[in-house]
């Protein structure tokens, strides 16, 4: 089901299934959010729960039990409930079914939150333990926004960085051992296509700044996305196809890496919520 929101001249577009918000349109009526085009890439704005990433062959253990997942977990396939509606907000949850628990053992509720702002929007995902056991979940955001060709930007951090890409292994896994300089005391780079069909993914862990900006080299326009609930920063397109989006994505874990132990506890970043417990993270996107 689609649902319109609206302040000032801001307007955008959400779907309950998956929970996303799939339209940022600013005042000019320019929109800020990929349109899904089969052709390069049919996703928009996923949800990433309750893993980031891909699982070794596919499978992880909770409690020393096998369960098999699918590349960034189940919620971004999954028609969410509407948990509350205002004109410029809303909030979907999604529930443990019996779909849910063959794949991830857990009751569990996670409310993502769209809610407009003056130039944009902020996602807030909010995550509780509804059972009686620990409950170990990665979330993320895969945003992709259009703009173009994606060399004709660059990415502006609000710090200069000095910081390594992790590597994919042809698996898809992260590399626990090998890594390639990217950010040499620098507050910027241009995306370039030949580069992610390459890598597949920039991938950066505990950078020093909380925001980057995806922004025009001649006009200046684009988006700022601020992210500092996150301690990972992954940014994709699909290279070999010169996409005409870039998806930045903020992470609360990511893929396996290629040395850690079968339990789903061993990943990185994993966050482990006791009985009753509340774990809520949010991005902000501001158009510029």
């Amino acid at each position: 089901m689609d649902f319109e929101l609206s302040l000032g001249s801001l307007r955008a577009r959400a779907e309950s299934f998956g929970g996303e918000l799939v339209s940022l349109q600013g005042a000019d009526g320019a929109e800020y959010i990929w349109h899904g085009d089969a052709a390069y890439w049919s996703g928009r704005n996923p949800v990433l729960f309750p893993i980031v990433g891909r699982l070794r062959d596919g499978v992880t253990e909770f409690d020393g039990r096998e369960y098999a997942m699918a590349q960034h977990g189940f919620a971004r396939k999954c028609d969410f409930s509407v948990f509350a509606k205002g004109d410029d907000f809303i909030e979907f949850e999604l529930r443990e079914s019996e779909e849910t628990l063959a794949q991830y053992p857990f009751p569990f509720s996670l409310r993502v939150r769209h809610q407009l702002h003056e130039t944009g929007f902020t996602t807030s995902y909010r995550v509780e333990n509804t059972g009686d056991a620990p409950m170990p979940f990665c979330i993320g955001a895969h945003t992709a926004f259009l703009c173009g060709a994606v060399e004709d930007y660059e990415l502006v951090f609000s710090e200069k960085e000095t910081a390594p890409t992790m590597l994919l292994t042809s698996e898809g896994l992260i590399s626990a051992t090998e890594t390639e300089p990217w950010l040499v005391d620098s507050d910027r780079f241009t995306p370039v296509y030949a580069d992610f069909a390459r890598l597949d993914t920039v991938i950066f862990e505990h950078l020093r700044s909380t925001s980057v900006s995806l922004r025009h080299k001649e006009s200046g326009r684009g988006v700022r996305v601020e992210y500092d609930d996150f301690p990972m920063l992954a940014f994709w397109t699909p290279g070999e196809k010169r996409a005409p989006f870039l998806c930045i994505e903020p992470w609360q874990g990511c893929a396996a890496v290629d040395n850690e132990g079968k339990s789903f506890t061993d990943k990185r970043h994993c966050v482990v919520l006791s009985a009753g417990e509340v774990k809520e993270l949010s991005y902000t996107v501001s158009i510029l």
